[in-house]
């Protein structure tokens, strides 16, 4: 009786790296989800077993997250509770500049097109605060305003601006509530996760929220798609 052997089967084929390319990005990923446990904890600070439950490990798990986390200074423990660490505000001291440089090209864009000085607002909590500035090359006088002037939120064109809610107005305008005088329009810079923003114009000389609110709104589009 002969015997035929079966065919020979090619063996699976795998990219290298594939299996340890996926169990780093499940490990960050966790880790990630681990650093927002402990920053969504707003008074009492989080235990370990709190944060297995909340980013669903095993406090094993939690511990060896942890490790890179406190060495980067990101998170701190006082015993089984965990805190954010101050590695947290050096990062975040790292956010206005790169905000900064990413909207200049579009806010001097709209400030040469208007003749009025343009601004990139950042709310921080009830107040709102200029990150970036840009004064039009070709006028004769405008508003001088400068990089950290803060302001309450609910005051002025672009304190507003920073929450108005989907669906309702696209732009806001205001005169005289921030400098006697001036003219406001602003519009929010939307999409981007964690950002309350605006981009406005601010004049010396009334302006028509009607024409100036379209291109407010579409310096804020570009801003936001430059920050993504």
């Amino acid at each position: 009786m002969a015997f035929t052997p079966e065919p020979t089967r090619s063996p699976v084929t795998r990219a290298p790296g594939d299996a340890p390319a996926k169990e780093s990005s499940l490990t960050l990923e966790r880790g990630l989800n681990l650093l927002q446990a402990v920053a969504d904890a707003e008074s009492e600070a989080p235990t370990i077993s709190d944060l297995a439950a909340a980013i669903g490990v095993s406090r094993a798990a939690v511990y060896r997250l942890l490790g890179p986390l406190q060495n980067r200074g990101l998170v701190r423990r006082e015993g089984s509770k965990v805190r954010l660490g101050l590695g947290v505000l050096w990062l975040a001291g790292r956010v206005l500049p790169q905000l900064r440089v990413a909207s200049l090209p579009a806010l001097r864009g709209l400030a040469e097109q208007v003749g009025a000085t343009v601004h990139l607002t950042v709310a921080d909590g009830g107040e709102a605060q200029a990150v970036a500035v840009v004064e039009p090359s070709w006028t004769n006088y405008h508003v001088s305003y400068r990089v950290g002037t803060r302001h309450p939120v609910h005051r002025g064109a672009a304190g507003r601006a920073v929450d108005l809610p989907p669906g309702g107005p696209r732009w806001v305008s205001s005169t005289g509530e921030l400098q006697s005088g001036a003219f406001g329009v602003a519009a929010p810079v939307r999409g981007v996760p964690g950002l309350r923003a605006s981009v406005g114009i601010v004049a010396l000389v009334p302006v028509s929220p009607e024409e100036i609110g379209p291109l407010v709104l579409e310096t804020a589009e570009a801003v936001a798609a430059a920050l993504k």
